[in-house]
Protein backbone atom coordinates (compact mmCIF):
# COMPACT_ATOMS: atom_id res chain seq x y z
CA UNK A 1 0.00 0.00 0.00
CA UNK A 2 1.14 3.37 -1.01
CA UNK A 3 0.76 6.71 1.25
CA UNK A 4 1.57 10.05 0.05
CA UNK A 5 1.02 13.49 2.30
CA UNK A 6 -0.03 16.54 0.61
CA UNK A 7 0.46 19.31 3.12
CA UNK A 8 0.03 22.44 2.16
CA UNK A 9 -1.62 25.97 3.54
CA UNK A 10 -5.02 25.30 1.70
CA UNK A 11 -6.46 28.89 2.88
CA UNK A 12 -8.48 28.58 1.22
CA UNK A 13 -8.63 24.70 -1.24
CA UNK A 14 -9.68 25.34 -4.63
CA UNK A 15 -9.69 23.20 -7.50
CA UNK A 16 -6.38 23.76 -8.22
CA UNK A 17 -5.80 21.91 -5.10
CA UNK A 18 -8.46 19.39 -5.85
CA UNK A 19 -7.20 18.32 -9.21
CA UNK A 20 -3.95 17.10 -8.01
CA UNK A 21 -5.81 15.46 -4.70
CA UNK A 22 -7.98 13.51 -7.00
CA UNK A 23 -5.35 12.66 -9.55
CA UNK A 24 -3.67 11.76 -6.41
CA UNK A 25 -6.32 9.42 -5.03
CA UNK A 26 -6.26 7.47 -8.50
CA UNK A 27 -2.41 6.81 -8.44
CA UNK A 28 -2.22 6.01 -4.58
CA UNK A 29 -3.33 3.81 -2.06
CA UNK A 30 -3.81 6.30 0.47
CA UNK A 31 -3.14 10.43 0.59
CA UNK A 32 -3.57 12.17 3.45
CA UNK A 33 -3.64 15.98 2.84
CA UNK A 34 -2.66 18.04 5.60
CA UNK A 35 -3.26 21.89 6.31
CA UNK A 36 -0.59 23.38 8.09
CA UNK A 37 0.79 26.60 9.71
CA UNK A 38 2.38 28.68 7.29
CA UNK A 39 4.40 31.03 8.58
CA UNK A 40 5.18 33.08 5.81
CA UNK A 41 1.42 33.39 4.06
CA UNK A 42 -1.13 35.52 5.56
CA UNK A 43 -4.07 33.72 5.60
CA UNK A 44 -7.89 34.09 6.36
CA UNK A 45 -9.40 30.81 7.59
CA UNK A 46 -8.06 29.11 10.96
CA UNK A 47 -6.73 25.77 10.69
CA UNK A 48 -10.21 24.10 12.00
CA UNK A 49 -12.04 26.10 9.00
CA UNK A 50 -9.72 24.88 6.60
CA UNK A 51 -9.51 21.29 7.67
CA UNK A 52 -13.65 21.60 7.81
CA UNK A 53 -13.53 22.91 3.76
CA UNK A 54 -10.73 20.06 3.14
CA UNK A 55 -12.83 17.65 4.18
CA UNK A 56 -15.92 18.77 2.77
CA UNK A 57 -14.33 19.28 -0.30
CA UNK A 58 -12.67 15.50 -0.96
CA UNK A 59 -15.57 13.54 0.47
CA UNK A 60 -16.44 12.27 -2.22
CA UNK A 61 -12.73 10.34 -2.46
CA UNK A 62 -12.66 7.39 -0.14
CA UNK A 63 -9.13 7.17 0.02
CA UNK A 64 -8.36 10.58 0.98
CA UNK A 65 -8.19 11.61 4.52
CA UNK A 66 -7.61 15.00 6.22
CA UNK A 67 -6.16 16.46 8.60
CA UNK A 68 -4.09 19.69 10.29
CA UNK A 69 -0.80 19.62 11.45
CA UNK A 70 1.49 22.45 13.05
CA UNK A 71 5.20 21.66 12.72
CA UNK A 72 7.58 20.29 10.20
CA UNK A 73 6.33 18.09 6.99
CA UNK A 74 9.36 15.59 7.50
CA UNK A 75 7.48 14.90 10.99
CA UNK A 76 3.92 14.27 10.04
CA UNK A 77 5.67 12.06 6.69
CA UNK A 78 7.35 10.31 9.85
CA UNK A 79 4.69 9.96 12.42
CA UNK A 80 2.19 8.72 9.60
CA UNK A 81 4.65 6.43 7.79
CA UNK A 82 4.48 8.05 4.38
CA UNK A 83 5.91 6.69 1.44
CA UNK A 84 6.33 10.00 -0.74
CA UNK A 85 5.47 14.23 0.25
CA UNK A 86 3.67 15.19 -3.03
CA UNK A 87 3.68 19.13 -4.28
CA UNK A 88 1.68 20.41 -7.49
CA UNK A 89 3.30 22.70 -9.92
CA UNK A 90 1.37 25.64 -11.34
CA UNK A 91 4.77 26.67 -13.26
CA UNK A 92 8.06 26.93 -13.15
CA UNK A 93 8.03 29.65 -10.41
CA UNK A 94 6.69 26.36 -8.14
CA UNK A 95 9.26 23.90 -9.37
CA UNK A 96 12.59 26.41 -8.01
CA UNK A 97 11.07 26.80 -4.22
CA UNK A 98 9.32 23.25 -4.20
CA UNK A 99 12.58 21.44 -5.10
CA UNK A 100 14.82 22.93 -2.59
CA UNK A 101 11.86 22.13 -0.03
CA UNK A 102 12.20 18.39 -1.87
CA UNK A 103 15.77 18.60 -1.03
CA UNK A 104 15.87 19.60 2.34
CA UNK A 105 12.96 17.71 3.17
CA UNK A 106 15.21 14.51 1.68
CA UNK A 107 18.28 15.48 3.04
CA UNK A 108 16.10 15.92 6.74
CA UNK A 109 14.56 12.31 6.50
CA UNK A 110 15.27 10.31 3.52
CA UNK A 111 11.53 10.85 2.55
CA UNK A 112 11.19 11.76 -1.67
CA UNK A 113 8.83 14.64 -2.68
CA UNK A 114 6.78 13.47 -5.83
CA UNK A 115 5.41 16.31 -8.34
CA UNK A 116 2.09 16.36 -10.36
CA UNK A 117 1.48 19.46 -12.35
CA UNK A 118 -1.52 21.00 -12.67
CA UNK A 119 -3.45 20.94 -15.87
CA UNK A 120 -3.39 24.52 -17.66
CA UNK A 121 -6.98 25.54 -17.07
CA UNK A 122 -6.00 25.55 -13.07
CA UNK A 123 -2.67 26.57 -13.24
CA UNK A 124 -3.59 30.34 -12.82
CA UNK A 125 -5.56 29.25 -9.23
CA UNK A 126 -3.65 30.53 -6.48
CA UNK A 127 -5.59 31.07 -2.58
CA UNK A 128 -4.38 34.55 -2.11
CA UNK A 129 -5.71 35.72 -5.35
CA UNK A 130 -9.22 34.13 -4.94
CA UNK A 131 -9.18 35.82 -1.65
CA UNK A 132 -8.16 38.85 -3.04
CA UNK A 133 -11.04 38.32 -6.06
CA UNK A 134 -13.95 37.48 -3.56
CA UNK A 135 -12.73 40.54 -1.06
CA UNK A 136 -13.16 42.79 -4.11
CA UNK A 137 -17.01 41.26 -4.94
CA UNK A 138 -15.15 38.93 -8.01
CA UNK A 139 -17.17 35.71 -8.65
CA UNK A 140 -15.27 32.60 -7.87
CA UNK A 141 -18.23 30.07 -8.07
CA UNK A 142 -16.05 28.35 -11.33
CA UNK A 143 -12.86 28.08 -8.91
CA UNK A 144 -13.69 26.84 -5.90
CA UNK A 145 -15.54 23.90 -4.24
CA UNK A 146 -19.23 25.37 -3.28
CA UNK A 147 -18.86 25.21 0.34
CA UNK A 148 -15.86 27.38 0.14
CA UNK A 149 -17.49 30.09 -1.86
CA UNK A 150 -20.07 29.67 0.53
CA UNK A 151 -17.43 30.66 3.44
CA UNK A 152 -15.42 32.97 1.56
CA UNK A 153 -19.13 35.07 0.70
CA UNK A 154 -19.67 34.86 4.47
CA UNK A 155 -16.17 36.41 5.18
CA UNK A 156 -15.95 39.02 2.94
CA UNK A 157 -19.68 40.16 1.52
Amino acid sequence: MTRVLYPGSFDPVHNGHLEIIETAAKLFDEVVVATMVNTTKDGVFDLNDREAMLREATEHLPNVTVRMFAGLVVDLASEMEADFILKGLRAVSDFENELQMAQMNNAASGIHTLFIPSASSSSFLASKFIRDFTRFGGDISKMVPESVARRLRERYV
